[in-house]
C-alpha cells in the first residue's frame, strides 16, 4: 500500500528504505465540546510542523485521531502510532458482553482510519496493570489480547499491530504481535543499557520500539532532562531499537477528567515554548544509530567462499550498501571451481585465490590479509544489514569485548523449504551467558579483534567446514577474554534449499561435534553431547512433550516492579529423548521385539518401540508448532508445518550419522589404558606427593591435574561451593570418579600433596546391566537358546565396556597425579604404603602392579618413607 511501512527483521522499511522511528508522544488532552481528544486543528498543525522541523517523523496518540489530524501528520511526514484506547485498568474479562463490547468498539475505531497512508500502526493496550494480569493468568490476558489482534487485522489486514507493554508485565508472550513495544524510565545509560539488551532477546526477530522515554524537568530542571534525553536516545539507537516515541511533546497534559499540573514531562511547555530538550533530541536524532565520528573503527569484512556462485552476488551487493565509512572488503576464494573470481572480479573488492584448504584455513588467510583492527566475518550464503558495522562498533566502543556478533535471520523471500529448514534443529545459533555476553556466535556473523585471533592463533584448520567457530569462541574465551552480542547487527542468512543439502549440512555438523569433542573432552557428557552454559536462542529447537510449566516471579501481592518469566530445566530423563541417541534406542527396542517372534515374552517391547517412536513424533508435533518463526499465513498452510515435523524427525539420523562415522558414539574409547596383567577394580586411592619444587596454591594444583586429565580425554568437572569433592572425572556412560585434593604446608615452601579419588559405577548402566543379564537368564531357563545368547551378547558388551571405563580412568587418574613433579627433570619415583600390610613400604612397584593392588592405598615419595613421615 502506498506509503505504508512494512517489516524486515529488526526493523521497519519504508519501500527499500530503512525507517528508524524517531517519535514523540501526543496527549492525553481534554475533550472538547465534540469529544475530541485533540486541540484545536491550527494548534495541532503549529504542534506537527514544528515537531517535522526538529527532525521528528513519527506521533504516538493515546485516542483514536480524527481524520484531519491523520491528514496534518500525512502533510509534515510525520507517521501516526493510533491509540485504541478501552477499558484496560478495570477487571475487563469478567463479563463475555464487556468482552464482546471492546472488541467491536476496537473494530470502529480501526474502520474509521483503516488505509490512512499515514497510519504507522495500531496499539491494542497500554500497560495493563499487572494485579490485573495476576487477578486473572497470563494465559487469558495473552488469549484475549490475540482476539483484539485479530479484529484489527480483519479491518486492515496490511495495518501493523503492537501492544505497549512496561517491564512489571514483561513476561507476557505476545509473540504474535508484529512487533513489541515498551514504556522504560530508566535514567541511567548502564541500566538502560543491559535493560535494552533483555527485551531485545524477548522479541528475538521483531523490532523493539520503546514507546516512551522521558524525563520530567520540574523535578530535574531542563538542563538536567536535556542532558538525559540525550544519552537515551544515543543509547535506544546504539543498542538497535527500531525507533523511539519520547514522552512528550508538551507539558499539556489531561487524565482520569483533570488537567495534570504536578509534572512537566513536555519538550515544549503548556504554551509551546521550547525547552532546552527539544534542541537536545533535534540534535541526537541527526546521527543514529551511531554518530559519524573519528574515533570508529577499521572494519576488515572477510568472505570466505568455496564455490559459492550461487549466493555471493547477495553477498557482495549487500556489502556494497553498508553505510558504515571506514572497512574494507576481502574475498578468500578457498579452491573454487566455479565462477566465483570472474564475480568478484566486477566489485571493488579486494579477491585472494588459494587452493583448496578448508573454511578455516580460508579464515586465516583473511585474517592475515586484513589491514583492520576489528575482522568480521560473513557467509558467502548471507548479506548484512546497512548497519550491521555500525551496531558492532558501537559494541566495540562500549566494552572491552575480544569478538562481537549477532543474529542471522533467513530472508522472507527464499520460498518453502528454506523457510522450513530455518525452522528446523541444527542452525547456526547463538548462545547467551547474558542478555549482552555470549558463550558461542555462528561464524556467519562473527567479529573478532585481529590482535586477540593472532594472539590465539587463529581459526584451527582441523574444522575444514564446521565447528571452527565453536573452537575459537571458546579460545577466545579460555584466554580470559569476553564476547559480546548486539542483538541488531544483523546478516540475512540463506537456508539450505533442499532435503539433501540439509541432510548432508547435518552430517557435517556431526562430523564437527567429534572433532570439537576430541578436542575439549571435558565439556561433554558420557553421550558426546555438550552441555552450554549459556542459553541458546533461535528457532527450531525440539521441545519435549512434557516441558515443565514456567513460572513467573511476581513478588510479594505482585509487587515487583521487573516481572521476569523462569523455565524450569528439564531432568537427564526428560532430555534423553531429544538426543540422536534415541533413535539407537528405538532400534535396540525393535531388535529385542524381534526375538520376541523367537520367545513370546519380549512381544511387549514392540509396545515400547512404537511409545518411543511415538515420542519423537510427538515431539516433532510439539516443536514445529510452539518454536517457529512462522507467519500467521505460513502457520495456516499444511505444507509448512508438515516439512517441519518432518525435519524434526530426520534432523537427529542425519547429525547421528555424522558422529557415528567420526567415532563419537556412547562406547567410543577414551583415555590412556595401560598394558594391564592383572586387572582389579579398585574403590579408592590415595595418592600423595613430597614437593620441595616450589609452592603452589591448592587451586593450581588441582588445575594442573585437570588440564593433565584433560589431555588424557576424560572428561572432567569442577566441584561446586555445596560438594565435598574437588573434580569429577568420566570417561564414557559406565563408569565415573570422584576426587579431593589437600595440601599440607610443611615451611621453606614445601608442600604435601595428597590427593584421594574414589570410583563408582552409574546407576542407569548397572541397571541396564542387570536388567539384560535377567532376560538372558530366563530365556536360559525356557531353552530359548538363540535368545538368550543375543541378550548375553548385549551383557557381555555392556560388562566389558564398564570394565574398560573404570580400569581405563583409575589409570588416568593416577598417571595424572604422578605426571605433578613441577621439576620434570626425572620421573618420580613411587612407593605403595598398604594399609594394612607395613613390610610392603619400601618396595618399588611398577604401574602395572600399581594397578593391581586391591585395597585402599597410599603413594609416598620414596625419602618421605625414609623420614618416616608415615
Amino acid at each position: 500500500m502506498q506509503n505504508r511501512l512494512t517489516l524486515k527483521g529488526k526493523f521497519f522499511y519504508q519501500g527499500e528504505k530503512k525507517f528508524l522511528i524517531k517519535g514523540v508522544t501526543y496527549g492525553t488532552f481534554a475533550p472538547d465540546v465534540n469529544e475530541v481528544s485533540f486541540p484545536a486543528r491550527h494548534i495541532v498543525e503549529q504542534d506537527f510542523r514544528s515537531m517535522s522541523f526538529n527532525g521528528l517523523n513519527a506521533v504516538r496518540t493515546y485516542t483514536v485521531p480524527p481524520i484531519w489530524l491523520l491528514d496534518l501528520g500525512y502533510n509534515y511526514g510525520l507517521k501516526i502510532m493510533v491509540g485504541l484506547p478501552w477499558e484496560q485498568h478495570i477487571t475487563f474479562l469478567d463479563t463475555k458482553a464487556r468482552q464482546s463490547d471492546i472488541i467491536k468498539r476496537i473494530e470502529q475505531d480501526v474502520a474509521s482510519c483503516s488505509n490512512h497512508p499515514s497510519v504507522l500502526c495500531y496499539t491494542i493496550g497500554n500497560e495493563i496493570p499487572a494485579p490485573i494480569v495476576r487477578w486473572y493468568g497470563k494465559e487469558k490476558i495473552e488469549k484475549f489480547l490475540k482476539q483484539i489482534y485479530n479484529a484489527v487485522k480483519k479491518i486492515d489486514p496490511e495495518g501493523l499491530v503492537t501492544y505497549v507493554n512496561y517491564p512489571t508485565t514483561e513476561y507476557l508472550n505476545l509473540s504474535f504481535l508484529d512487533f513489541d513495544c515498551f514504556n522504560v524510565y530508566l535514567e541511567t545509560p548502564e541500566k538502560l543499557s543491559a535493560y535494552i539488551s533483555r527485551l531485545h532477546n524477548l522479541s528475538r526477530d521483531r523490532p523493539l520500539v520503546l514507546a516512551e522515554i522521558g524525563l520530567d524537568s520540574m523535578r530535574n530542571g531542563e538542563e538536567m532532562q536535556a542532558s538525559v534525553m540525550d544519552w537515551q536516545i544515543k543509547t535506544v539507537f546504539g543498542k538497535g531499537c527500531a525507533g523511539l516515541f519520547v514522552f512528550a511533546w508538551t507539558d499539556e497534559w489531561w487524565r482520569g477528567g483533570f488537567e495534570i499540573e504536578d509534572w512537566n514531562f513536555g519538550l515544549v511547555d503548556r504554551k509551546r515554548n521550547p525547552k532546552v530538550a527539544l534542541h537536545s533530541v533535534k540534535n541526537a536524532m541527526v546521527d543514529v544509530p551511531l554518530a559519524n565520528t573519528t574515533t570508529l573503527p577499521y572494519f576488515s569484512v572477510v568472505v570466505c567462499t568455496y564455490n559459492g556462485s550461487a549466493t555471493i552476488r547477495d553477498t557482495l551487493e549487500g556489502l556494497k550498501t553498508l553505510s558504515y565509512p571506514n572497512f574494507e572488503v576481502i574475498v578468500v576464494n578457498d579452491g573454487s571451481t566455479d565462477n566465483i573470481a570472474e564475480i568478484v572480479e566486477q566489485y571493488p573488492y579486494k579477491l585472494v585465490s588459494t587452493k583448496n584448504g578448508g573454511l578455516s584455513r580460508a579464515r586465516n588467510v583473511g585474517m592475515n590479509n586484513a589491514k583492520g583492527e576489528i575482522i568480521a566475518y560473513i557467509d558467502d550464503d548471507a548479506y548484512p544489514d546497512t548497519n550491521w558495522l555500525h551496531y558492532l562498533a558501537y559494541t566495540y566502543i562500549n566494552s572491552d569485548h575480544a569478538a562481537v556478533g549477532g543474529p542471522n535471520i533467513i530472508p522472507a523471500q527464499d520460498g518453502l523449504i528454506a523457510t522450513c529448514v530455518a525452522n528446523a534443529p541444527g542452525g547456526p545459533v547463538h548462545v547467551l551467558e547474558t542478555d549482552e555476553i555470549a558463550e558461542h556466535l555462528p561464524g556467519c556473523n562473527f567479529s573478532v579483534r585481529r590482535e586477540v585471533l593472532i594472539k590465539i592463533g587463529g581459526f584451527d584448520t582441523v574444522f575444514r567446514a564446521a565447528g571452527d567457530d565453536v573452537d575459537v569462541c571458546w579460545r577466545i574465551q579460555e584466554a580470559g577474554y569476553t564476547i559480546g552480542y548486539h542483538p541488531s547487527a544483523l546478516v540475512w542468512h540463506h537456508r539450505r534449499n533442499s532435503l539433501k543439502a540439509y541432510w548432508k549440512q547435518q552430517q557435517g555438523y556431526g562430523k564437527a561435534e567429534a572433532l570439537l569433542e576430541s578436542k575439549w573432552p571435558e565439556k561433554y557428557n558420557g553421550f558426546g553431547h555438550l552441555a552450554w552454559a549459556g542459553r541458546i536462542y533461535g528457532y527450531g529447537f525440539t521441545l519435549p512433550f512434557n516441558t515443565k510449566k514456567e513460572k513467573v516471579f511476581h513478588g510479594s501481592c505482585g509487587s515487583a516492579l521487573f516481572q521476569s518469566v523462569y523455565q524450569p530445566t528439564n531432568g537427564f530423563l526428560h532430555s534423553i529423548p531429544l538426543m540422536p541417541e534415541w533413535y539407537l534406542f528405538c532400534l535396540l527396542f525393535a531388535f529385542m521385539g524381534c526375538l520376541g517372534f523367537l520367545w513370546q515374552p519380549l512381544m511387549i517391547m514392540w509396545g515400547i518401540f512404537a511409545a518411543s517412536v511415538a515420542i519423537i513424533i510427538v515431539q516433532a508435533i510439539i516443536s514445529a508448532s510452539k518454536n517457529s518463526s512462522l507467519s500467521v499465513e505460513q502457520k495456516k498452510g499444511w505444507k509448512y508445518s508438515g516439512l517441519i515435523i518432518l525435519l524434526h524427525i530426520i534432523q537427529p539420523m542425519a547429525r547421528l550419522s555424522g558422529r557415528i562415522k567420526n567415532g563419537l558414539t556412547p562406547w567410543r574409547k577414551k583415555g590412556l589404558l595401560a598394558d594391564i596383567k592383572h586387572l582389579k577394580l579398585i574403590t579408592s586411592r590415595t595418592l600423595c606427593y613430597w614437593n620441595e619444587a616450589g609452592w603452589k596454591a591448592s587451586g593450581t594444583w588441582l588445575e594442573d591435574l585437570e588440564k593433565t586429565l584433560i589431555k588424557m580425554m576424560v572428561r572432567v568437572k569442577r566441584g561446586g561451593d555445596f560438594d565435598n569433592w574437588d573434580i569429577k572425572t568420566s570417561m564414557g556412560i559406565f563408569a565415573q570418579g570422584r576426587g579431593i585434593i589437600m595440601v599440607e604446608e610443611h615451611g621453606d615452601k614445601k608442600q604435601y600433596v595428597k590427593f584421594r579419588y574414589n570410583m563408582s559405577y552409574s546407576l542407569p548402566g548397572l541397571l541396564m546391566f542387570i536388567g539384560f543379564s535377567i532376560l538372558s537368564i530366563a530365556a536360559a531357563l525356557y531353552k530359548q537358546w538363540i535368545v538368550s545368547i543375543s541378550i548375553s551378547c548385549i551383557a557381555i558388551v555392556m560388562a566389558a565396556q564398564y570394565l574398560y571405563e573404570y580400569s581405563t580412568l583409575a589409570w588416568c587418574l593416577h598417571q595424572s597425579f604422578k605426571s605433578l613433579d613441577s621439576k620434570g627433570e626425572k620421573e618420580t619415583k613411587v612407593n605403595i604404603v598398604y594399609a594394612n600390610q607395613e613390610n610392603n613400604a619400601d618396595e618399588q612397584m611398577t604401574p602395572c602392579e600399581i594397578f593391581a593392588a586391591v585395597s585402599t592405598h597410599t603413594i609416598l615419595h620414596k625419602a618421605d618413607v625414609k623420614k618416616n613421615k608415615v
